[in-house]
């Protein structure tokens, strides 16, 4: 069975959910069974999935910016807070504020949560993604989020080493397993990689020793300062200036960059990448990956949703934005008076102390007046542009990943392969996993075997294609990498395209993302595309909601005040609408 769902370019919490094309075609239904208790046992002494160890202290010596202290206990009056968008950035914002004692409401078009890292399960009971989510050792405030709400157990800890497939199944590793910790873990994983050829891993480490992670080491704001100063130029650039050599771009480089910000290193800005090498330098952890159980929509979504009910907050679902409603004061202030909202034929006009767009980059431009063009800070937003992706699912009838044992990789009775984030250098999907190995509470299904989740970055040229035509481009490059899968065949599959996705973070791109404050004094940003310390990521668009909390609770007297003005104006507006007979009547 072939499973498609488009997001177009224009999507995001103001778009209708019936505007995404669905496609189902071919093939059977596999509805997932429970992991054999087998695998489980065999599995458990293994896994280490508690967030109290292995994470970086980003509370000490680590840029401030990155893990703001706790909030003090608000004291002001009351919001009420409509947030638009369900994704990590809009539920972060809710979480902050409802443990500040506010009301909060939650607006989303689509029929489920978490934006793009979320997921939904289809009629045949299969889990989609909308992309492949991987936790770094450094997302400290996504991991104060998930342990907040209950779901710090829900995180798979993997080898501390990130792997590379070659064509024909060769295996490259960036091995950071040491008995010593930062910065010799990462200095000793550079010098012994096999997956750079020994001139290159020596220009490698002449490059990196002079670029600011150096100094990240005993100043970590100066050398975060001294990164976002060259935001200008591409990590190519700075790479080849420093002695770095084309071929580390190419065989190790770039499919990291395609894997953190979807674009590759002649078209990433240098502050994307040093910002990651800055982290894995100074902290042991940074460069330890976790993902989840299993689909987000249980293990990451459904924790914070449950969550933030429980606080009193409420979600809307398929509940779209169509118009932002504002107004001009007697000093020339502009405020938001409304959200006008509409679900299939209903509608309503939706009125907060506080509004919070929690949107991605298509998403915010779709929603913000156009009058608001007028001030830079809003017009710099349309300079922003996605990247296009495409994520495909395909499970097999076979472990594709087990290259030591042609025979084990044909049984169905064990789960077998590599248990990680895997890059490649040599397929169009710059990094990938086998899902059943990674992540089996929801994807391990008894009988059948890997189910390869591929991320197409970027996906430009799959977006035009067919359902079919980019399942069996895969398939094949999949062929290529593991030759011993020769022969498996792919059961089922589904491709999920996002039109922009993650911001494009090229050079000369960051000091165009807004803050969370704006010109409009009761309206409020979220999103991992607003300015915070970190790049586009879970991990950013959970710190842009504490942060977008921060800045409505300091403003919560001033507020207040606008709100009561603004109702007050609506009553009054309302009154001299009515008839005669009306009034008498009142």
């Amino acid at each position: 069975m072939a499973y498609s769902y488009c997001l177009p370019a224009n999507s995001a919490a103001c778009m209708p959910s019936e505007a995404m094309g669905v496609l189902f075609s071919g093939g059977f239904c596999q509805r997932r069974r429970s992991p054999p208790s087998s695998l489980y046992h065999r599995r458990l002494w293994r896994i280490r999935s508690s967030l109290d160890t292995n994470v970086s202290d980003m509370r000490n010596n680590a840029p401030k910016g990155l893990f703001p202290p706790e909030p003090e206990q608000y004291r002001g009056p009351k919001l009420k807070v409509a947030i638009i968008g369900a994704g990590l950035a809009g539920m972060s914002t809710a979480v902050e504020l409802l443990d500040q004692g506010h009301e909060v409401d939650i607006y989303d078009c689509k029929s489920f949560i978490g934006g793009k890292a979320g997921s939904f399960v289809d009629k045949c009971g299969n889990h989609i993604e909308m992309g492949l989510h991987v936790f770094f050792g450094c997302y400290s405030n996504l991991f104060r989020l998930m342990k907040k709400v209950g779901a710090d157990k829900n995180l798979l800890v993997k080898d501390h080493t990130h792997t590379f497939v070659n064509r024909d199944g060769k295996i490259g590793e960036l091995d950071f397993r040491f008995p010593i910790g930062a910065p010799i873990h990462g200095i000793h994983a550079f010098l012994t990689t096999n997956q750079l050829k020994t001139y290159d891993k020596a220009r490698n480490a002449v490059a990196l020793a002079l670029s600011p992670v150096v100094r990240a080491l005993v100043d970590p704001d100066g050398a975060l300062a001294d990164i976002r100063n060259l935001d200008s130029i591409s990590f190519s650039d700075w790479f080849l200036s420093k002695g770095g050599t084309r071929a580390s771009i190419q065989r190790m480089w770039d499919p990291v960059a395609y894997a953190l910000g979807f674009i590759d290193c002649d078209n990433i800005s240098a502050r994307c990448m040093l910002t990651i090498f800055s982290l894995f330098a100074t902290k042991t952890e940074a460069s330890l990956l976790r993902m989840l159980k299993g689909s987000p929509d249980v293990y990451l979504s459904g924790p914070i949703r449950t969550y933030i009910e429980a606080k009193g907050g409420r979600f809307h679902l398929r509940w779209g934005c169509r118009e932002i409603l504002h107004d001009r004061s007697i000093n020339g202030d502009t405020y938001v008076t409304g959200i006008a909202l509409s679900k299939a034929t209903n509608k309503q006009i939706v009125r907060a102390d506080a509004y919070v767009a929690a949107c991605d980059v298509p998403g915010i431009k779709r929603l913000l007046p156009s009058e608001w063009r007028k001030w830079k800070f809003f017009d710099d937003i349309y300079k922003l542009v996605g990247v296009p992706v495409v994520t495909v699912q395909l499970r097999y009838d076979g472990w594709v990943t087990e290259l030591q044992d042609l025979e084990l990789s044909r049984q169905l009775k064990q789960a077998m392969g590599l248990d990680n984030l895997l890059y490649t250098p040599d397929a169009d999907f710059s990094c990938f996993a086998d899902l059943a190995l990674t992540s089996p509470e929801d994807y391990y299904i008894q009988g059948q075997g890997s189910l390869l989740q591929c991320v197409l970055t970027p996906g430009d040229p799959y977006m035009p294609l067919s359902n079919g035509e980019i399942i069996k481009k895969v398939a094949e490059q999949v062929v290529s990498l593991f030759p011993s899968s020769r022969g498996l065949q792919v059961t089922w599959s589904s491709v999920v395209k996002i039109g922009q996705s993650l911001y494009r973070e090229a050079p000369g791109k960051d000091p165009l993302r807004p803050d969370q404050t704006t010109p409009v004094k009761n309206f409020f940003l979220a999103g991992s595309y607003t300015r915070q310390d970190y790049i586009d990521s879970m991990e950013g668009a959970t710190l842009s909601g504490r942060q977008a909390s921060a800045y409505i609770c300091d403003a919560g007297e001033e507020l207040a005040t606008i709100g009561m003005k603004l109702a007050m104006l609506d009553r009054r507006e309302q009154e001299s609408k009515r008839t005669p007979s009306e009034l008498s009547v009142v």
